[in-house]
Parts: structure tokens; C-alpha cells; sequence
């Protein structure tokens, strides 16, 4: 993380990094100075040298942020220019120093003497323009990288939530519909308690963040409020048997992860029979494993047209939620039921931690 929150501090990375470069600079050149047992004027020389050299690089960064925006050609044929011309200046100034504080102000004859090791001097600006760019080209990568990370979450993000919110419009219809019967038959306690279950079920499918992931134990109880309210629509015609071990309970499910298939079993496997039928839900931890398993007494996966679609949009729904948010971590099948009718398998990695 300091080295994140250090390369987005560009001002700050410069000045590091140009300070520790020229100290660097300067520690080499000492060091063999050292080695050819130069006098000690010498060492004021390589002094004075990267200190004209840091100092003629502050510029350059601010030539070079201008040239960035530029095109290719004008960036490289200006980079190469400004970097041979401050050179060219870069090492007059050292042979000169050389001369007068080493040679104590023996001058050369020949000019091209105090210009001697340019292409050295022009080296050392190339080799700093290259990092500078090449920093600069890593800060604005890493940044475009983290705006496709930032707008792949959004995206990933906003297509869970429409996921998680594509409610059932018959199930509302269905359910004010039974509601208005209860009431016209006089069985006002029943049509209060079916109104006070669905407010509670629609208050907890908007109030849990779709992103979010909740106990299982939790998740059933949701699922009571809503299997309550299709009771009062099918009464006996609706049978719920549950087989829910115990450590099955605390493991960490996506919010409403089963109340589309819930949903869906109850449109295409109960609703179409007259003698209505049985959903079994059961839920294990078998070797690190959640395995939850829905299956009905209907009439199977594509038996005729009563039968389960298997692009219906709730199974569609939990299977590209699973998909996004466990990837090849999961597994959603669906299987023939014994005698008849359909189960859903879905295999989870079981966690368990705070919701």
C-alpha cells in the first residue's frame, strides 16, 4: 500500500527518485575517482557536477510533462535535442571546472577539449528521460487498469442487482388477488396475517444488498415468510418438508439465493396440479461443500408444456448470479426426481463468517 499511495504522489516520487538518482551518480563517480587516485580537487568537481546535473533535470521534467500530450515524432526529436543540448552545456561547465580547480587554470588550446565526453554526458539525460517516461507510462497504465477494474465492478455490480430485483410480477398479483379473496370471505385474520407477510418479505428483498451474503439459517427464515404467504394461495395443496442439518445453517449463502427457485417450482410443479404437490429442501456440508438440493413432485423438466423450463428466469437468474460471484466455484444441476418431478442441485464452498 506505500508503494501504491507512493506512485499515485507523482510530486513526490520525482523528487525521491531524482534525489537518489544524482546521489547515486555522485557515489559512483566517486568511488572510481577513488579508484584512479584522483587529487582531491577532483571530488569538488563531481560535486558540483551533480548538483548542475539535478539541478538542469527539474526543467526537463517540466519539458517533458508539455511533450507527453505531444505526437511521437515531435516527443522523440525534442527529447533527443533538449537532452544533447543541456549535455553539450552539462559537460562544458565540468571540463571546465576540471580544468580550473584540478589542472589549477592549465586552459587547452583547442576548444573541442572543454566538450570532451559529451556523448557520455548525453547518455546519462537519455538513460534519466527513459525512466522518466517509462514511470510516467507505468502511473498512467496502473491508472487506466484500476478505472476498467473500477467500471467492471460498477457493471458486474449493477447486473447482480438487476439479477437479485427482477421480481415476479404474478407472484404480487397472485398474492393481492388472494388477499382481496380472504377479505370478501370474511377471513379478515388470515388476509392481515398474509398482508403482514408480505410486507416483512418485501422489506427484507429490498433491504439486503444483493452483493451481500447471509447465513443460511437467515436465508430460511426469509424463505418461511414467503412460503407463508403462497400457503395462504394453495393451503394444503402446498406441502414444504425441509431437511436442513446443523452446521448447513451457518454456512454463507447470496441473499435470496433460493426464492426464485422456490418460485419457479411452485408455478410450473404446483400451481398446474389439482392435488397440488411436495417441495423437499434440504442442505448438507459434505467435504467443504455446501450441497442444497430443491426438488418437486411435478411433472419434470420439460414433460409438456407443465413442465419446468429450463431458460425459465429463475433458474436463468440464479444461475448467472452463481456464475458471477463464484465463477467455476460453483455448480447449479438440474436432475429427473424420484418418482417424479425435478431437483435442483446447487453446489456452493462452504464458509462460514460474519454477514
Amino acid at each position: 500500500m506505500r508503494f501504491e499511495s507512493l506512485v499515485r504522489d507523482r510530486g513526490r516520487l520525482f523528487w525521491m527518485l531524482n534525489i537518489g538518482g544524482w546521489s547515486g551518480y555522485t557515489l559512483t563517480a566517486w568511488l572510481g575517482a577513488l579508484a584512479h587516485e584522483k587529487p582531491e580537487s577532483y571530488f569538488a568537481v563531481i560535486a558540483a557536477t551533480a548538483a548542475v546535473g539535478f539541478v538542469v533535470t527539474i526543467p526537463m521534467r517540466y519539458l517533458f510533462r508539455w511533450l507527453w500530450t505531444r505526437p511521437l515524432l515531435t516527443l522523440a526529436s525534442t527529447m533527443l535535442m533538449s537532452c544533447y543540448g543541456i549535455a553539450l552545456g552539462w559537460r562544458l561547465m565540468h571540463n571546465y571546472l576540471y580544468y580550473f580547480w584540478v589542472k589549477n587554470a592549465w586552459y587547452p588550446e583547442d576548444f573541442m577539449d572543454y566538450v570532451s565526453g559529451v556523448m557520455g554526458s548525453f547518455y546519462i539525460l537519455l538513460c534519466w528521460s527513459g525512466l522518466y517516461f517509462g514511470i510516467k507510462y507505468y502511473q498512467q497504465l496502473q491508472e487506466q487498469t484500476e478505472q476498467t477494474l473500477k467500471a467492471t465492478a460498477a457493471a458486474h455490480q449493477a447486473q447482480l442487482k438487476m439479477l437479485r430485483y427482477q421480481l415476479n410480477p404474478h407472484f404480487l398479483f397472485n398474492t393481492l388477488n388472494a388477499i382481496s379473496t380472504l377479505i370478501l370471505d370474511g377471513a379478515n385474520d388470515t388476509a392481515n396475517k398474509a398482508v403482514s407477510r408480505l410486507s416483512d418479505f418485501l422489506r427484507y428483498t429490498l433491504d439486503n444488498d444483493p452483493m451481500s451474503r447471509v447465513s443460511l439459517g437467515s436465508e430460511l427464515d426469509a424463505l418461511d415468510l414467503y412460503l407463508e404467504i403462497e400457503k395462504v394461495r394453495f393451503g394444503d395443496r402446498l406441502i414444504i418438508e425441509k431437511l436442513i442439518e446443523s452446521p448447513a445453517e451457518k454456512a454463507l449463502v447470496p441473499s435470496m439465493i433460493l426464492q426464485p427457485l422456490i418460485e419457479n417450482a411452485i408455478k410450473y410443479a404446483i400451481s398446474p396440479s389439482e392435488e397440488g404437490g411436495t417441495l423437499r429442501l434440504s442442505a448438507r456440508v459434505q467435504r467443504g461443500v455446501l450441497v442444497m438440493q430443491l426438488s418437486d413432485t411435478g411433472p419434470g423438466l420439460g414433460n409438456g408444456e407443465s413442465g419446468h423450463k429450463s431458460s425459465g428466469v429463475g433458474l436463468k437468474n440464479t444461475r448467472e448470479r452463481l456464475q458471477q460471484l463464484y465463477g467455476d466455484h460453483q455448480a447449479f444441476t438440474l436432475a429427473p426426481n424420484e418418482p417424479t418431478g425435478l431437483a435442483i442441485t446447487i453446489n456452493l464452498p462452504y464458509e462460514e463468517g460474519d454477514a
